[in-house]
């Protein structure tokens, strides 16, 4: 019985056994022909070894074409080694045929048989590897054939052949990596769907009542509530959403993971193409703004609006948190950070700074807060040219 995901793990496999197929039923249509008309060979001998190459030949590519891979699939090297294998059982024809079976127009050695690595270059590697397969399999046919005006309409299949079969490879290979994504982004959502029936009632009610009361008494217990807070966003964000997915080069959509935050009192503008930074950026620059919607939630209200704004600038981007709160009396700042107080001082800044970035405040007493947050993506110096 088929395990559950093998389609989508293995999407090659009708492909291959399809090749396969056709492969044994060439071979038995190429011996039948040598067989027939044996006495007609120049060396019956060869023949007869040349046919027993090719029988052997294909059990074996048959067997490490079927095997389905643990690891690594390396059957593209089997349908490298095929193409070669092929051209010899061609390069034999001169030396088994009779001149006249050559001058008539005779089949090559191997006959339609030669025209199976095509297919299996072409299912290993897409339309490329099906175009020179072709290629070559087309050059022995002409070079072993006397009378190549009437080879050029198999050159002409073989041609078709890599392309169709290619195409279809590379389509097949882009559906079942979007079927992938789509069955661990399913099964992302049913286990989010099941923590958050865990810990809603529990963790998060926990830590919003720390964030609450943290704010009233103030002080080292305000601190505390803006930690919580901290971590309050962050776990309703990945209840909700979930962390963006990482790519296979390492980058995360800074655009998507902060699009994740947006809520009934948090309005999130984001470009809607991707905005790709790596992993480790993305999640340091979410630890920033939500402990800038922690502050907040602490200072202003825990039903105080806030509004996110990401703009990609190209060489960089820029984050905008802003609230319509009190603002943040002057020297405020300095003095927690004088203080040791980790909030601002480590939580934000330190981060910011670690990544090559800024980030500054416009406040002031009753016109609100926006932190802003300007991180280049190679050259720190894009932030004074672009000014």
């Amino acid at each position: 019985m088929t395990r559950p995901g093998s389609d989508v793990e293995h999407p090659f496999e009708p492909l291959w056994r399809g090749m396969l197929v056709y492969r044994v039923l060439t071979l038995v249509s190429a011996a039948a022909g040598v067989l027939l008309s044996l006495d007609d060979y120049a060396s019956r001998a060869g023949a007869l070894a040349v046919l027993a190459a090719m029988v052997a030949w294909t059990a074996a590519s048959g067997y490490l074409y079927l095997r389905r891979p643990v690891g690594p699939d390396r059957r593209g090297r089997v349908a490298a080694a095929d193409v070669v294998v092929t051209f010899a059982v061609m390069a034999s024809t001169p030396l088994v045929q009779t001149p006249e079976q050559l001058a008539a127009d005779a089949a090559v050695m191997g006959s339609i048989w030669t025209s199976g690595p095509v297919l299996a270059c072409a299912i290993a590697f897409g339309i490329p590897g099906g175009i020179v397969a072709a290629a070559v399999i087309s050059a022995a046919l002409a070079g072993f054939q006397a009378q190549l005006e009437a080879e050029l309409p198999d050159i002409q299949l073989l041609a078709l052949a890599g392309l169709t079969i290619g195409f279809a490879s590379t389509v097949l290979r882009r559906s079942a990596e979007r079927v992938r994504r789509a069955v661990a982004s399913e099964a992302a959502m049913a286990e989010r769907e099941r923590l958050a029936r865990a810990v809603h009632d529990g963790v998060l009610q926990v830590l919003g009542y720390v964030r609450r009361r943290g704010a009233e008494l103030g002080g080292p217990a305000g601190e505390l509530g803006t930690l919580a807070g901290e971590q309050e966003v962050a776990l309703r964000t990945m209840l909700t959403s979930g962390p963006a997915a990482v790519d296979e080069r390492g980058r995360r959509d800074l655009a998507a993971a902060l699009r994740g935050l947006g809520s009934s009192r948090i309005t999130v503008s984001a470009p809607a193409h991707p905005v790709e930074l790596p992993a480790h950026t993305v999640d340091e620059l979410m630890a920033v703004v939500g402990a800038a919607l922690a502050n907040v939630a602490l200072h202003v209200g825990p039903d105080a609006p806030a509004w996110v704004l990401l703009d990609d600038v190209g060489p960089g981007v820029e984050i905008s948190v802003r609230d319509e709160g009190p603002g943040i009396p002057d020297g405020r700042l300095a003095a927690a950070e004088a203080e040791g107080r980790l909030g601002v001082a480590r939580s934000m800044r330190g981060r910011v700074h670690d990544l090559g970035g800024t980030i500054t405040c416009d406040t002031g007493p009753g016109r609100g807060t926006e932190w802003i947050i300007e991180l280049a993506r190679e050259d720190p110096s894009w932030r004074t040219r672009s000014r």
